[in-house]
């Protein structure tokens, strides 16, 4: 019995002893694979690096040169491609933008200043932009988020500028200053055509960027017609036209007019712009009340 023990230990010994020499020679095989790889990679780095080091130094043949030369041409060419193509479709251009790396290591922070227009709309935004990696994910977050923009047209969009801000909401910002920026220019450019028409009658007080257009009719001095035209933003970035019709009449033109009918004029303006829209409404109190001699 104790010679039938013995035997099966001994073949048990073996069969381990053969599994641990199979262990070994394919551990020695991946070391001699990794040995090869990291001499592969080795020399391939070390050949690329030698590349970028000759054409710096002068040193580059020319067909390498005019290789590299021409790979950042294609590259420069089609960022500039994207460029156009990403302005196109959100109406905003970049003119610059400025990074400074404040930290770096598994906690990217960088500090970003970038400038650009929309339309008439010249603005400049600066923000902190972390990213933390972890493993092969990353999370990107904005702060600090500072918007300046050079128009005079912004009473009625700098509490929206105050809540991005306050929430660091860059996208709500750009999406909400294209919206703007639309209205705005079809406010400027209705003004304009009703200058062009009626040159004698309309002015614009404040220029045609502005929310105003008086007007004037030749013949009484003093008495005039204002159609207010801003451009309302709420804090979530609803953008909402509001016209409205405001009159200046002197005290002696007072007493010719029915003060009733003075009094309605604002109403009767709101009904006719839920019916016609704000351009054919503008040019019918234009008609109805006579201002005009062109038309």
């Amino acid at each position: 019995m104790d010679e039938m023990m013995s035997t099966e230990k001994m073949e048990e010994v073996r069969v381990l002893e053969a599994q641990i020499e199979r262990l070994q020679a394919e551990v020695e095989a991946l070391q001699c694979q990794q040995q090869n790889n990291n001499k592969d990679i080795t020399l391939q780095l070390r050949g690329k690096m030698t590349d970028a080091m000759s054409y710096l130094c002068g040193q580059t043949q020319g067909e390498l040169e005019e290789k590299v030369m021409s790979q950042l041409k294609e590259e420069v060419e089609e960022l500039e491609e994207d460029l156009k193509q990403q302005t196109q479709m959100n109406g905003i251009c970049l003119n610059s933008c400025i990074t400074k790396t404040l930290q770096s290591g598994s906690k990217l922070v960088q500090l970003l200043c970038v400038s650009g227009q929309c339309s008439e709309l010249v603005f400049q935004v600066e923000f902190q932009l972390s990213e933390v990696k972890e493993g092969q994910q990353s999370e990107r977050t904005i702060s600090g988020l500072n918007v300046v923009m050079d128009s005079s047209d912004l009473q009625n969009f700098s509490s929206f500028l105050s809540g991005v801000e306050e929430r660091s909401d860059l996208l709500l910002f750009f999406r909400t200053l294209r919206t703007f920026s639309d209205r705005c220019d079809d406010r400027g450019r209705t003004f304009e055509h009703f200058k062009e028409k009626y040159p004698s009658v309309v002015s614009f007080p404040g220029g045609s960027r502005s929310e105003v257009m008086a007007l004037n009719h030749p013949e009484l001095p003093g008495c005039v017609l204002f159609i207010h035209w801003s451009v309302e933003v709420s804090c979530e970035g609803e953008v909402t036209p509001k016209v409205g019709l405001l009159t200046k009449i002197p005290e002696e033109a007072l007493q010719l007019f029915p003060f009733q009918s003075l009094g309605g004029a604002a109403a009767a303006f709101q009904s006719l712009l839920r019916i016609l829209g704000p351009e054919a409404a503008v040019e019918s109190v234009i008609r109805a009340i006579s201002l005009s001699q062109e038309s």
